[in-house]
């Protein structure tokens, strides 16, 4: 047997003779179980487990004492792989039967506890000793796997596929059968069909009581028709800012890109802030009407339309960063050739340059539709009485009601939303070919805008972009006055109670701030990495490798994208509270969360950038009788330098601003950033909650600097369109 096996077994055993098999609830780091190890119950090895009354973890001895029998077979005996596959799945079925078989109350179903009765003890979620043996039982099967011929023989590829098959099948899709299970469980906590019927039937959920006169329909239509409005309106607009920076002669196109970078960075309700504090009943903009026209405040902005106002601000961006990328791709030659042939500047953009944005449309109005459903901060802070899923899904857990039931069935509601979007996006573009890059030069200019669509383009943006500064001037003018609107007095207490300092009695950081501020950059940090490891690897096994089941692969690993955060975060609550994984409550969970959440971005990055690196660079080292390994840390990762840069940054900063996800996650130690600013809205503390806000901005801000500098811009080789224009007079639509 080979060294590497017999290293794998030795860890195994480490696992199940040393480390504690149970989570240990003040912390595996904590170093305080090491007082009672290893007879303490939550310490306790699983030898000693079952000497003492868990029976039940005795049979994984045996898939970690079989192939100590062909130590000594060759590896390339076919016998050497049929064994560690069949010690593989046996140690993992086992593992994972035991864990959902016996629970915190003994048997986890009544049938088997009337069949071999109660048992005396219980069990706990797994802990160290559990993850270690489990990972070794994984890579038996795909080592056993690879030494059967898979994947050519390459033992490093297997096991790669296989331990991120393993953590996708583990993080996204468990949770989300968990959620689908749990809508169907009633108030006794017994399964039935008939409570899921009842649920998703709920009139709450379909009702359209509004077109009749009604207050409002049901929280299905109202999310439905914020986030088509909400998609069609940030995909026109995210187009105009493309078409400004791209087609025309606009100078401030710095000041543009800056006015993109900052609703990335900005937590999601930072935004509504800003609105209520323009519109609001005590806001500038309504006190100046008053004053001015004696027009009486009201409370409009809380609703429907301060709803669409404040996601277009928020997701408009996302779709500009969507879309430029699209107009820059589009081939001048091919509008040349249309121009030759006659064809107006606005035939030309009809019928050559709309036709060939399809697909960044299509995924731009997909974004801003889901970004819209799954946004919870925002119709927290200005939903009024205008109720929606995230919203709903919110207050089905925290609220009185406490009905997990009831934030399942919504939750499937939501998904279903999500994915009839991506179905219908699938639908509209069909099979037709979009490609305009090609190997080849193309040193055509683009197409100057026809007038009209010119004048479009300046008549939504320029008030856009003003909007914009007057919006995040008024967020930051509102940390330093006492009560915006009521007593605008100059102060710096908000920023002292979020994040004051004491100097008198030494460096003592007295804000009250501080705690989720620091515990927000740790486990965004510890994050990021494994979030641009695992999103790597990904990228370079699809791009790379070719097996059976690639395309079902993919599509698993970009789910976790299409799943809004407010699903992630209910299923993650529903599937990891019990046995035998119980993560609630810990900061381990967090970290999970905002991999699975971040990876599909690294993913894409990752096939982008490889994508231009040619093969022949991989072939040439695996012919020097380089493995895979080497092959990609020796010639691949030197080359993915930018992409491993925006995978960590990307990630870093997304997982400080979450809030749709974590805000059900979050605990009195694992406090974040967002849930905290969360947590003061609610109580109207606007001052902090805009103090912290802001600090998060500029913090956010140095990061995505960083970024850009080290990442730099892409250059396609073309001339840019501003070169093209011709002056204002000659211009002919």
């Amino acid at each position: 047997m080979s060294n590497r096996i017999l290293l794998l077994l030795v860890c195994g055993w480490i696992g199940f003779l040393l480390l504690p098999w149970y989570a240990i609830e003040d912390g595996f780091w904590a170093f305080g179980w090491l007082s009672s190890y290893p007879s303490g119950s939550d310490a306790a090895p699983a030898i000693v487990q079952i000497f003492k009354d868990k029976f039940w973890l005795a049979p994984m001895l045996v898939p970690l004492l079989v192939p100590l029998a062909i130590i000594n077979r060759d590896r390339t005996d076919r016998m050497t792989g049929t064994v560690l596959v069949a010690c593989g799945i046996f140690g993992l079925v086992w593992l994972f039967g035991q864990g959902f078989t016996v629970g915190v109350r003994g048997f986890a179903q009544p049938w088997m506890t009337e069949m071999f009765g109660r048992i005396s003890s219980r069990q706990f979620g797994m802990g160290y000793g559990g993850l270690v043996v489990g990972t070794v039982f994984l890579l038996q099967l795909t080592i056993g796997l690879a030494r059967r011929g898979a994947m050519r023989g390459d033992a490093f590829v297997v096991s790669s596929i296989g331990v991120i098959a393993a953590s996708i099948m583990l993080f996204v899709f468990f949770p989300v059968v968990k959620i689908l299970g749990s809508a169907a469980v009633d108030s006794k906590g017994q399964s039935s069909l008939g409570s899921l019927v009842s649920r998703l039937i709920s009139p709450d959920i379909w009702s359209l009581d509004c077109l009749m006169g009604g207050r409002q329909c049901g929280v299905l239509w109202n999310s439905f028709a914020l986030a088509l409005v909400t998609g069609v309106l940030t995909t026109l607009l995210g187009l105009a800012f493309a078409l400004l920076s791209e087609r025309t002669n606009f100078r401030a196109k710095g000041l543009l890109k800056a006015l993109t970078i900052l609703p990335v960075i900005t937590p999601p309700f930072v935004i509504g802030l800003g609105i209520i504090l323009l519109f609001g009943r005590n806001g500038a903009f309504s006190l100046m009407l008053e004053s001015w026209f004696g027009i009486e405040p009201t409370r409009w902005v809380y609703g429907f339309t301060g709803l669409v106002i404040v996601q277009v601000l928020a997701f408009t961006p996302i779709a500009f960063m969507v879309l430029i990328g699209v107009v820059q791709g589009i081939s001048p030659s091919m509008e040349e050739a249309a121009q030759t042939l006659r064809a107006t500047r606005w035939r030309t953009f009809y019928t050559v340059t709309w036709p060939l944005m399809r697909p960044g449309l299509a995924n731009a109005f997909l974004i801003g539709f889901v970004e819209s459903l799954a946004d919870f901060g925002n119709p927290l802070v200005l939903g009024g009485n205008f109720e929606v899923l995230s919203t709903q899904i919110f207050y089905a857990i925290v609220g009185a009601q406490s009905d997990q039931g009831r934030a399942s069935s919504l939750s499937i509601v939501l998904l279903a939303l999500t994915m009839a979007a991506f179905f219908a996006q699938r639908f509209w573009l069909g099979n037709k070919s979009y490609t305009t890059v090609s190997g080849k030069g193309d040193s055509g200019l683009p197409c100057p805008l026809p007038r009209r669509m010119r004048w479009f383009v300046y008549g939504t943006t320029i008030p856009w972009m003003a909007f914009t500064v007057i919006l995040y001037g008024m967020v930051l003018y509102g940390g330093f006055v006492k009560n915006f609107g009521v007593n605008n007095t100059f102060t710096l207490e908000h920023y002292i109670t979020a994040f004051g300092i004491d100097f008198a009695n030494g460096w003592q950081m007295t804000g009250r701030a501080w705690g989720s501020f620091f515990t927000t950059v740790e486990l965004s940090a510890i994050s990021a990495p494994f979030t641009a490891a695992i999103g790597l690897m990904t990228a370079y096994i699809l791009n790379r490798q070719r097996f059976a089941g690639q395309g079902a692969f993919e599509f698993t690993t970009m789910l976790s994208f299409a799943i809004p955060g407010t699903v992630i975060g209910v299923s993650y609550i529903v599937a990891f509270n019990v046995p035998p994984i119980e993560l609630t409550g810990t900061g381990a969970i967090l970290v999970i969360c905002f991999i699975f959440r971040n990876m599909p971005v690294s993913i894409r990055a990752g096939i982008a950038t490889l994508s231009q690196i040619d093969k022949s660079l991989d072939e040439c080292s695996l012919t020097l009788r380089h493995g895979s390994a080497a092959t990609l840390r020796r010639v691949i990762l030197p080359l993915l330098r930018p992409a491993i840069v925006a995978s960590l940054v990307y990630s870093f900063v997304r997982s400080i601003t979450s809030v749709s996800a974590v805000v059900f996650l979050v605990s009195a130690q694992f406090n974040l950033a967002t849930a905290y600013i969360v947590g003061r809205v609610e109580v109207s503390d606007f001052g902090v909650a805009i103090a912290y806000s802001s600090v998060l901005i500029v913090f956010m801000t140095v990061g995505i600097l960083v970024i850009q500098l080290l990442v730099g811009e892409r250059k396609l080789g073309r001339r840019s369109a501003q070169k093209s224009i011709p002056a204002a007079g000659s211009l002919v639509a």
